[in-house]
């Protein structure tokens, strides 16, 4: 009897050890560590009116720029352009935008899907037809954060209000210190052309000379009576050429 009485007391004595040393385990690594503490969500209603008030002091609002844009599309045969069209656009605002074919080659359908393209994007630099990244014209999602490099950004989805050809739904990145857009992907709310069935576009923006620019374009469409297609523009040559 006693030594059964001794040896309960040893087990008893023995499982409250075990029961001391999980309690510190536990209390070391939490079982849970989505309960832990949480990165704060950026604010949204902070991040949006930042990117409106860098849009509104871009020069390239107020100053006049002329730049060269190669475009090559590709259809099943990914080793030979389809077309390819070289086009000189100019921008004089308020209210005075252009652009002229300098050279076109390959698929005539091509050329006028292109050309739709140009004239929207002419277009939307003019009055009545603002096309911008503002509350204004698009309701916003905040997403996630990501990093361009050693370069933070926001991912923000972006809902258009209208149905309009130079609105997109899709992504926009913002540059979490500047603000800037350094990228917009996404499909037009409305077709650009009766020649496209669907596209997908890929806008990158960058710095010319002080001004805050599309500087390439990718996309890919599905073009009626001809079939998918993707197509590259790229600004080239010399910067832009600027008046103030």
């Amino acid at each position: 009897m006693k030594g059964t009485a001794h040896s309960s007391a040893i087990s008893r004595q023995n499982m409250l050890v075990v029961l001391a040393l999980a309690m510190s385990v536990l209390r070391a690594y939490p079982q849970n560590p989505a309960a832990g503490p949480q990165p704060a969500v950026p604010d949204l209603s902070a991040i949006v009116p930042s990117v409106e008030q860098v849009e509104q002091r871009n020069p390239a609002l107020t100053h006049s720029y002329e730049v060269t844009r190669e475009y090559k599309a590709f259809g099943t045969d990914a080793g030979h352009p389809a077309a390819e069209i070289t086009a000189q656009i100019s921008f004089a605002p308020p209210d005075r935008s252009a652009f002229t074919l300098t050279h076109v080659s390959g698929s005539s359908t091509i050329v006028k899907v292109v050309r739709a393209m140009l004239e929207q994007e002419t277009l939307s630099a003019r009055p009545g037809h603002d096309g911008a990244i503002s509350r204004a014209n698009y309701d916003f999602v905040f997403l996630r954060e990501e990093s361009f490099g050693a370069v933070p950004e926001y991912v923000l989805h972006i809902v258009p209000k209208r149905k309009e050809k130079n609105l997109l739904l899709g992504l926009i990145w913002v540059d979490a210190k500047t603000f800037q857009i350094r990228r917009i992907e996404g499909v037009p709310a409305q077709s650009p052309s009766i020649w496209v069935k669907d596209i997908h576009i890929t806008l990158q923006f960058g710095d010319v000379n002080g001004m805050w620019v599309p500087v390439a374009l990718d996309a890919i469409a599905t073009v009626r009576f001809s079939g998918r297609y993707t197509l590259t523009g790229v600004n080239t040559g010399s910067p832009p050429i600027v008046a103030p």
